[in-house]
């Protein structure tokens, strides 16, 4: 008994601790908050540090670095972070799918040493290159000069993908431009199109949780009511309010959403750089503080 009382004891002043520091924290932001953005770790232009960087330069306070299928940016990231003052949250933006339609979970505030989600991590970044592999071969049938190589010189040490073999038929002179690529040839429904391998969204949001961390919808606007309420069901912690892609109708529609489900909200540019013309979207599409207060409180509910 006296084993249990102390037991409690330490939990309520563990809790009671990180809630004050949680408050703290908060009162002491008053920057933006941008959760979704890529580095060359995945198919965006700029690198940890340069990101990280650029995003200190708009405003932003807070930066969720959510690369595909890789986390190995988070940690170079998190140390220029602290040097410059930007805190970086660890993320990643994994693909699954439902009822044959390919979806984007977002994941947050995970433990990134976790074997289980470097296990699928990895997994899923051999199957980009298979994948990519068979693009190519694809658009070599079709009359393009393209090799594996080409694509592998984009992508460096990053998780291959579809933005690299776009990337790589640009620099070679093959297509005018890098939306010609998705549009014609490597698009869904296009004649090089290749099917992702997936795991269904229940794996995800399970694999995600058991590390630590918590789940998002990323960009929904594609999706319909029906398919939203599906995910929402199968367990996803939040929905990516705030994107882009979202008019001020979605976005009033995804937050009546998130507080009818008693979910959490989440938000950002989904920045890339480079070819993706997207360089004004860095601190133009964020959250507020009280969006990441909101994560970091569930977290903490959901450890005691």
């Amino acid at each position: 008994m006296a084993q249990d009382f102390e037991y409690l004891i330490m939990k309520n002043l563990k809790n009671y601790i990180a809630k004050n520091n949680l408050l703290k924290r908060n009162e002491m932001m008053t920057g933006k908050v941008d959760l979704h953005t890529h580095t060359t770790f995945s198919d965006g232009f700029y690198s940890p540090e340069e990101l990280v960087i650029k995003a200190k330069q708009a405003g932003i306070e807070v930066l969720g670095i959510s690369d595909h299928d890789n986390i190995a940016g988070i940690l170079e990231a998190t140390e220029i972070g602290k040097k410059i003052g930007v805190e970086v949250i660890p993320g990643v933006e994994i693909s699954s799918d439902i009822k044959d339609r390919e979806i984007h979970i977002l994941a947050y505030f995970f433990e990134p040493e976790n074997p289980e989600l470097e296990r699928y991590l990895s997994f899923f970044r051999e199957e980009r290159l298979k994948r990519a592999i068979r693009i190519v071969n694809k658009l070599r049938s079709i009359g393009f000069d393209l090799s594996i190589d080409d694509v592998l010189e984009r992508a460096l040490n990053s998780a291959v993908g579809r933005p690299h073999i776009a990337q790589a038929l640009v620099d070679k002179g093959l297509i005018s431009s890098y939306y010609e690529a998705f549009n014609k040839y490597i698009g869904n429904g296009c004649p090089a199109y290749e099917k992702k391998v997936h795991l269904s969204p229940q794996s995800a949001f399970k694999i995600i949780s058991d590390a630590g961390g918590l789940s998002f919808i990323a960009h929904p606007g594609y999706m319909t009511e029906s398919l939203l309420k599906e995910l929402i069901t199968a367990g996803v912690d939040g929905i990516e309010v705030i994107h882009p892609s979202h008019s001020p109708q979605l976005i009033k529609f995804y937050r009546g959403i998130v507080n009818e489900y008693f979910l959490l909200e989440s938000g950002g540019s989904d920045f890339h750089g480079g070819k993706r013309e997207d360089e004004n979207n860095l601190g133009k599409y964020f959250v507020n503080s009280a969006v990441v207060e909101a994560m970091r409180q569930r977290l903490l509910k959901n450890s005691a």
